[in-house]
């Protein structure tokens, strides 16, 4: 069966958050360079979610879609669909809290890209201090630190890192987004939304690219989950009955013909300027920054 190419555009940013408790605007010339390049990111990631969203039920059908479904590693919709809405509420808190930020006048800062150890600590490989490290007294930091993470995971709700067992709300998210560095919530949001690549324009993936870097964020674990979930797409597809797909046919055009554009592109087909600083006003949140 045919399928005509999706004619709808990507919006290149989201409209503007609604009006919130505290009735706070920032005017646009008010709001920090640093967090107005970061929520112009933001903004085109929310508004591919919300396109993305409202467009996945109708083109699903369509063998094409495999070109996306292979990002999410699976093909089930509602699975599809469940990560998205996450993504859209991790992108929505993320904005928030950057809006409650600049209302603050406050910017944000960059952190340096984290470098790996290759090679095990010389103190380590000290007989006298692997015996002293062996001290039960010397490991209870350690063990106390453990303790604290299995309790805070015992406390979470069942499944709630799978977003068709337990949906987060706004402000869950938004208190997730606080505390930890503004480039993890960047990649957390392209994992909900299956942003890779080859779904961007060169311009715009440049872009995030260097925002999740610049924010503490990894980019190897965006790849390495995409490597990942193509394998389990692959094995889901081979397990079903009837499956017709291709890698030949995943490539650029047929996301070009599920999604009708790339993420960045503006309406009117023009590539959008990524490095203008768009943050209309907006209303901000009350709470701590």
């Amino acid at each position: 069966m045919e399928h005509e190419a999706a004619t709808t555009p990507c919006p290149a940013s989201s409209p503007d958050p609604q009006p919130d408790r505290s009735g706070r605007a920032v005017p646009a010339r008010s709001i920090p360079a640093g967090i107005a390049a970061l929520l112009h990111t933001v903004r085109i990631l929310l508004g591919y979610g919300r396109h993305l969203a409202a467009t996945a039920p109708d083109r699903a059908a369509s063998t094409d879609f495999n070109a996306v479904a292979a990002c999410f590693g699976t093909g089930r919709l509602y699975a599809i669909l469940a990560h998205v809405q996450r993504g859209i509420l991790r992108a929505m808190a993320l904005e928030r809290v950057l809006l409650a930020r600049a209302a603050r006048g406050r910017d944000i800062g960059f952190a340096a890209p984290r470098e790996r150890m290759t090679t095990p600590p010389t103190a380590l490989a000290d007989p006298a201090t692997a015996a002293q490290s062996s001290d039960p007294l010397a490991e209870m930091p350690a063990a106390a630190h453990v303790a604290r993470k299995v309790a805070a995971r015992s406390s979470r709700p069942a499944g709630w890192n799978d977003p068709e067992l337990y949906m987060p709300t706004l402000e869950e998210l938004e208190a997730q987004v606080r505390r930890r560095p503004l480039g993890r919530t960047l990649v957390d949001i392209c994992l909900d939304l299956a942003v890779m690549p080859g779904f961007c324009t060169g311009a715009f993936w440049n872009t995030l690219f260097d925002s999740i870097r610049a924010h503490d964020g990894s980019v190897a674990v965006l790849m390495q989950e995409r490597v990942r979930r193509q394998e389990a797409f692959c094995k889901e597809q081979d397990r079903t009955m009837g499956s017709n797909w291709d890698w030949q046919e995943m490539g650029r055009e047929a996301i070009r013909r599920v999604l009708g554009c790339f993420i960045g592109d503006r309406a009117d087909g023009d590539s959008d300027p990524v490095s203008e600083l768009y943050a209309p006003a907006a209303a901000v949140p009350a709470g701590p920054s």
